[in-house]
């Protein structure tokens, strides 16, 4: 739960202490591991206060939700990342409004996406989701797919493929944490063998950041660390 005693300023030098120190413990470079802030169902208000306080990158996963945010924040120099589930009436307005999409699992909705991303925009940031836990309930293609699908998407004249993103089962034990975001790293590395000039890790939340900035993060979504216990989609006015 959050501090509500705490300011925004607070919670985000919390969290990117944590993050500053796995990365000294792990002997990766400072700055190495970037923050997300999962802004999903929180109000604008909450945004601009820890826009205030320094923070640029936020993830959405409600497109509806979102994009009256987006309107309600027009002007201040957000970099918005849409992270959640990805159906096709949806994607002309994801392609139009977000700098980054983490959630792609299928070539079907990556070529929309670049059908759709406007030509006065720069190439959409594009993260491959994939399913390291080897759930059928959940999201992300198969290890065995991502080769082929990472080779189509990255032809795709109005995307940028930069890595991939993983959500794993979740689980207490460090040791247990880190077996998936190894996966995903392995997976990365041997795409890179392949020629795909990737640099981004999407993985760890806020129970499993120092595992997968262990395991070579370079983008953590944090939500809970951040707003505190998600509430339940309400005004989104300031």
């Amino acid at each position: 739960m959050r501090d509500n005693s705490s300011t925004p300023e607070e919670r985000l030098r919390q969290v990117q202490r944590q993050i500053d120190q796995a990365l000294a413990q792990n002997r990766r470079p400072a700055g190495a591991a970037a923050l997300l802030a999962v802004s999903k169902t929180r109000p604008a208000s909450d945004i601009l206060a820890l826009y205030r306080a320094g923070q640029r990158r936020f993830g959405e996963n409600y497109l509806q939700e979102a994009l009256g945010k987006m309107a309600l924040l027009d002007g201040y120099e957000i970099e918005w990342h849409f992270i959640g589930p990805i159906q096709s009436n949806k994607s002309r307005d994801i392609a139009s409004h977000f700098s980054w999409v983490h959630s792609v699992e299928r070539l079907k909705i990556a070529r929309r996406l670049s059908e759709q991303r406007p030509d006065g925009l720069p190439p959409l940031n594009i993260c491959l989701q994939v399913n390291v836990s080897g759930e059928a309930s959940k999201s992300g293609c198969r290890l065995d797919e991502l080769p082929r699908l990472a080779a189509q998407v990255a032809t795709l004249p109005r995307l940028r493929l930069r890595g991939l993103m993983a959500i794993p089962a979740p689980s207490d034990d460090p040791t247990a944490q880190r077996r998936p975001f190894r996966t995903l790293r392995e997976a990365l590395e041997q795409l890179r063998g392949d020629g795909l000039a990737l640099d981004t890790l999407s993985m760890g939340m806020s129970a499993d950041l120092d595992a997968a900035i262990a395991e070579g993060a370079t983008l953590v979504r944090i939500g809970t660390a951040l707003f505190g216990s998600r509430p339940a989609k309400g005004d989104l006015l300031p």
